[in-house]
Formats: C-alpha cells, structure tokens, sequence
C-alpha cells in the first residue's frame, strides 16, 4: 500500500508548561485481576504535566489519523506525546517527515539501513535511500486514548 494514502499526522499542538491540572493520585493501585478493598485516601495531587512531559521546551503533541500503527495500540483519533529531546533507538516510534509528509512509524537501524517501519500487515516497511527527505520530528513517549 502506497504509504501516502496514510497520512496518519492530523494535528500538531506545542506544548503549554503554564497549564497546570493537579488530579488526585490515590496511594492503593487498582486490581486488574480480583477486587480488593479500596483505601480512602489519597496520596498527593498528580500534575499530568508533571508525570508525561520530561522536556517541556521540547515536547509537542499530534493527533493521529489513519491505521498504519493500530497493532502498536495506536488508533485513529489517539493523541501522541512527542518529545524532540529524546535521541532516537532503533524500535523507538517517532513522528517523521519524509518527503514534505509527516507520519508515525517505528524506526529501525539494522547494519547500514534504516527504516520506517508500520505496525500493521496491510502496510510496506519504508526503507530510508540516498535522496529521500527524511527528517525525525521527535519519539512517541506516550499515546491517549479513549477506552
């Protein structure tokens, strides 16, 4: 499939460290399996800015669109959490531009050869040449979803 008929970037949002939300973090964690009794108290408010943005003057968010991703847990309408300070690792997922487009993949160096790699069968590897216009935007760090 033509990596152009996804175009899974719709949206870019920088980053805003003046906003502050402070939820309240309860101390016990939660059951995924059996219940157990809950504790009555919380811990301390967290700051989701706090807890996901390491580098605030760095950071940005994209809302996704298309499937190229979808068995990496990220959907259409997901927003990812970028941040450009973070050097980019083999099998990290990083927001890139190729060719004036920008798209979301996980990026592999294997040897000599680097490439952009979608997490879903329908869609080909993108082997990075001599002469493309490949740039990397930043690494994913975080998606939010609705459940």
């Amino acid at each position: 499939m033509d990596r152009q008929k996804d175009a899974p970037i719709k949206k870019i949002w920088a980053f805003d460290p003046k906003t502050s939300l402070e939820i309240p973090l309860f101390v016990a964690g939660i059951s995924a399996g059996f219940p157990s009794p809950a504790d009555d108290f919380i811990d301390k408010a967290l700051d989701l800015n706090e807890f996901l943005i390491s580098h605030p003057a760095a950071t940005f968010f994209v809302r996704v669109e298309g499937s190229s991703m979808i068995d990496a847990g990220i959907r259409p309408g997901d927003i990812l959490i970028v941040d450009r300070a973070l050097e980019v690792r083999s099998g990290n997922v990083v927001i890139a531009v190729i060719d004036n487009e920008f798209t979301v993949k996980r990026f592999e160096r294997c040897c000599d050869t680097c490439r952009l790699l979608a997490e879903n069968p329908a869609f080909e590897p993108i082997e990075i040449k001599d002469g493309m216009q490949v740039e990397v935007w930043g690494v994913v760090t975080y998606v939010i979803h609705k459940v």
